[in-house]
């Protein structure tokens, strides 16, 4: 901050700017995740707990889709594409023309995101032992890009550049990663018809593609065709949503964007409504008749060790070995106490580990919410862990404003997380 900013703005702007930063950038998405779960809490530990239960899980007396007979799976099957699309978008762009494009700048991230997958999930199964709850090996291994990101924004430009990049890109890749581990883990019975249509389906809009049309339309309705048919195939039917992502092309004919133009139109609707409505639908957990002994169950304290340990200890030791050996260099201008305080941002998991949790054990709800337990603990602690580790070992400014000593100026304005 310049020192005529330092001297010309308001005390009362310079107390209160911690609090609007909940509320402009990357933070805004993140605090509404953490309101939005807390009210899920509140409302299954209520007098309305029956009826937000029977909100979601109530069988709906009508459904146009048989598969789907409650909201509860019209918000996870339905609903949740949307956030998946939005996924495959983001990575798609990545991959051909972001940071994965460059094979120097993605090895850093690469490794440490399949590190931070690979020693959470063998946390867990350490603390569990397997048996009945060896399912749920992958449920601490995802990050929650919004969440993490949220938390990084209520720091300002005290993170560096560098330092907010690679989380951002660890997030990137864990979300591949995750998608892959649905597709390949959680896929119960295959039906080939309907998977033999979901792939021809794929292949007219992949035609689409390469024919260079440059309309929304043809592949919006393709993409609604082909979730209905991984719906009915066994597969996961939001794995269709990355999958219809892929399709669309990355430039019009004329050259303009296409696909950065529609990531931006729907990446709104999904960190602002659709992950928030999956959250306040999956984080209610009713605590009634459970004590302290609950948090501290096989389950629970496997997911929460899994991202609060295990992130950290992947992700930071990869890292350290990375930039020790030559192999890849840790992020331009950051400290190792800063990497640390990234590596625990990244045991932030709360919508794709609840996601997975509920695939996970479809038959056994009682080892569902003792899962979201663990995925609400860990991804508190984490936050909280992470933030104060950040806060207290940054040394970047504060913020920066602008000349007249207002807003501070946002160094990110391209972000399409914004």
């Amino acid at each position: 901050m310049s020192e005529k900013n330092s001297t010309t703005t308001p005390p009362l702007r310079r107390i209160f700017a911690p609090v609007r930063a909940l509320f402009v950038g990357d933070a805004s998405a993140g605090i509404l995740l953490i309101v939005v779960a807390a009210a899920a809490m509140l409302a299954a530990n209520s007098a309305f707990a029956s009826e937000y239960r029977d909100l979601f899980y109530g069988e709906l007396s009508w459904t146009p889709i048989a598969k789907l007979k409650d909201l509860h799976y019209w918000i996870n099957d339905g609903l949740m594409a949307i956030f998946f699309f939005v996924v495959g978008l983001e990575v798609k762009r990545e991959i051909v023309a972001g940071q994965l494009a460059n094979p120097a700048a993605r090895r850093l991230p690469m490794l440490a995101a399949a590190a931070g997958m690979l020693v959470p999930a063998g946390v867990y199964m350490v603390v569990t032992g397997g048996g009945v709850y060896a399912d749920g090996w992958a449920i601490p291994a995802a990050t929650d890009i919004a969440f993490a990101m949220g938390v990084l924004g209520l720091l300002g430009s005290r993170v560096p550049a560098s330092l907010r990049l690679f989380l951002l890109t660890v997030a990137i890749v864990d979300d591949i990663g995750a998608v892959v581990v649905i597709a390949l883990f959680y896929t119960q019975s295959l039906y080939p018809e309907w998977l033999l249509a979901a792939v021809v389906v794929f292949g007219l809009m992949l035609a689409l593609n390469r024919m260079r049309v440059s309309v929304f339309w043809p592949y919006i309705l393709l993409a609604l065709v082909l979730w209905y048919c991984a719906l009915n195939s066994g597969v996961h039917a939001t794995i269709a949503g990355v999958v219809a992502a892929l399709t669309i092309p990355l430039h019009r004919k004329d050259g303009n964007s296409m696909l950065e133009r529609l990531e931006h139109s729907l990446a709104p609707w999904s960190a602002y409504l659709v992950v928030p409505v999956f959250g306040f639908a999956n984080a209610g957990v009713s605590l009634a008749g459970m004590g302290p002994e609950a948090l501290v169950a096989a389950l629970p304290l496997a997911v929460a060790a899994g991202l609060v340990v295990g992130k950290q200890l992947g992700i930071f030791t990869v890292v350290w070995i990375a930039d020790k050996t030559g192999f890849a260099k840790r992020p331009d201008g950051a400290s190792w106490p800063e990497i640390w305080g990234i590596s625990i941002l990244c045991g932030i998991g709360f919508t794709m580990s609840i996601f997975i949790g509920g695939l996970a054990f479809p038959d056994r709800p009682a080892f569902v919410e003792e899962a979201k337990i663990g995925i609400l603990l860990g991804s508190a602690i984490s936050a909280v862990l992470g933030y104060a580790i950040l806060r207290l070992t940054t040394t970047h400014p504060d913020e920066e404003c602008d000349d007249q000593g207002d807003m501070p100026i946002d160094p990110y304005p391209d972000d399409p997380l914004r």
